[in-house]
């Protein structure tokens, strides 16, 4: 045989790829289980479903190449943003030159162990495994070989996309440098200027990653076809899409459980919004922030403190924190509440309304971890005699808070919204064709 030249074997990812494409099938959707046939799809096409508009299946432009340069970029950014210098404070003569790694080693310092741990998962463990769990799947997906644990990987890595906030962190620094530019000189370490292009790349690696393709291709290098005809004794996995006798459990796709509809979802999802109800209450209360000099200390709830910058002047930083902090876990435990109150007895309005509403809250929720990484940046940049910041027993509720409330919307079934429309009468037709 022979053997083709490394240039050409580049090249031969970069072109067409008869191998890449998806053949054509019939999936359901799993906003509003709307059942539909899927024609043959190539590289660069993507799938929408024509009842609620949520995109169904997709073929990556460059599939195999991309996410695995994706990858090794944002993680070479990783490597110089941990290891360079973040941001330098001088106040009263005395500088604090911090790195990301000695933030949380002061969190771990001065007692405040949950709070090193947070920023460690979602800012550095969250993106560090969804990257390498990238590199090892996609590997595999180019050697054609079936590596141990393949299906788990790939199901870690998907799921993992939820819990990343880099970007998250990075606008949390700009809030926290207009509060500290009124009393101390700031200077931006490299570190900072990496954060941006580290953020997108994450972003862009994350969206390369259509999982009902990859889930198709791990299926045929062990040998399965993952594409089955869809009958009445068949369940579509809510996971890879991919139809599996009802009999099939775990799903021999992607090993996720198979239902038609996630069991005791809405009790599920109505535990955790419960939970959450009850810990914003302590959360907005109790003290978040404590600031002290020589001369005065200051302690903070989120909302006087909001109410503190504004009398002050920072007016920007009063808006992002209290849009955060305040209006977006309100409105967030609103979202769920009418979504779940709709499920179980009768819709508030039209069910794609809802399930945009659904989509809406389910993205937004992580961001009001923006108050959390503020107190972090704070105390790392104040903790001297002369100037000190340390969180208050609310920063533990609030980021449970902001916790439960992601779980609310991930164990929320949106499907529910649709059945109940059709209980009401208003159905779709069970079989969609699309174009």
């Amino acid at each position: 045989m022979k053997r083709i030249p490394a240039y050409h074997r580049w090249w031969r990812y970069k072109s067409y790829l008869p191998d890449a494409t998806l053949p054509a099938h019939t999936v359901e959707c799993p906003d509003c289980g709307c059942r539909m046939d899927i024609p043959h799809l190539r590289q660069g096409q993507e799938a929408h479903c024509p009842v609620c508009n949520h995109e169904i299946v997709e073929v990556e432009n460059n599939p195999y190449i991309a996410p695995i340069a994706y990858a090794l970029t944002t993680l070479i950014l990783m490597a110089f943003a941990y290891n360079m210098v973040y941001i330098r404070v001088d106040l009263f003569g005395v500088t604090s030159i911090l790195s990301l790694p000695q933030m949380m080693r002061l969190l771990i310092s001065l007692d405040y162990g949950f709070l090193a741990e947070v920023m460690f998962i979602l800012t550095f463990g969250a993106p560090l495994l969804f990257l390498l769990l990238c590199l090892y799947v996609y590997t595999a997906l180019i050697r054609e070989k079936a590596y141990p644990a393949l299906r788990f990987a790939t199901r870690v890595l998907v799921r993992l996309r939820h819990w990343i906030m880099v970007d998250v962190f990075f606008i949390s620094t700009l809030v926290a440098y207009i509060k500290l530019s009124s009393v101390a000189t700031v200077e931006f370490g490299s570190a900072f200027y990496l954060m941006f292009p580290l953020s997108v790349m994450l972003i862009r690696t994350s969206v390369s990653i259509p999982q009902h393709w990859v889930y198709y291709k791990i299926h045929r290098l062990t040998g399965g076809h993952a594409v089955q005809a869809a009958t009445e004794d068949k369940i579509c996995c809510s996971r890879c899409l991919y139809f599996r006798d009802k009999d099939e459990q775990p799903c021999g796709v992607c090993g996720a459980d198979l239902y038609r509809r996630r069991p005791k979802s809405l009790s599920i999802s109505l535990a955790f919004l419960v939970a959450a109800f009850i810990l914003y209450f302590p959360a907005n209360i109790l003290p978040i922030m404590i600031s002290s000099n020589p001369t005065a200390l200051e302690i903070n709830t989120i909302f006087n403190g909001i109410v503190y910058m504004w009398d002050d002047g920072d007016r920007l930083i009063a808006v992002i924190i209290f849009s955060a902090s305040i209006m977006v876990p309100v409105l967030k435990i609103i979202a769920m509440a009418v979504l779940i109150y709709s499920a179980y007895f009768k819709p508030v309005m039209s069910a794609d309304k809802m399930s945009v509403l659904y989509r809406i809250t389910e993205s937004i929720g992580r961001w009001s971890m923006i108050d959390i990484f503020v107190i972090i940046i704070l105390m790392s940049s104040f903790h001297t005699y002369a100037a000190r910041v340390i969180p208050g027993s609310a920063a533990v509720y609030f980021c449970l808070v902001v916790i439960l409330t992601m779980l609310s919307a991930y164990y929320f079934d949106p499907r529910l919204l649709w059945d109940k429309r059709a209980s009401d009468g208003i159905a779709f037709n069970e079989t969609e064709k699309y174009d």
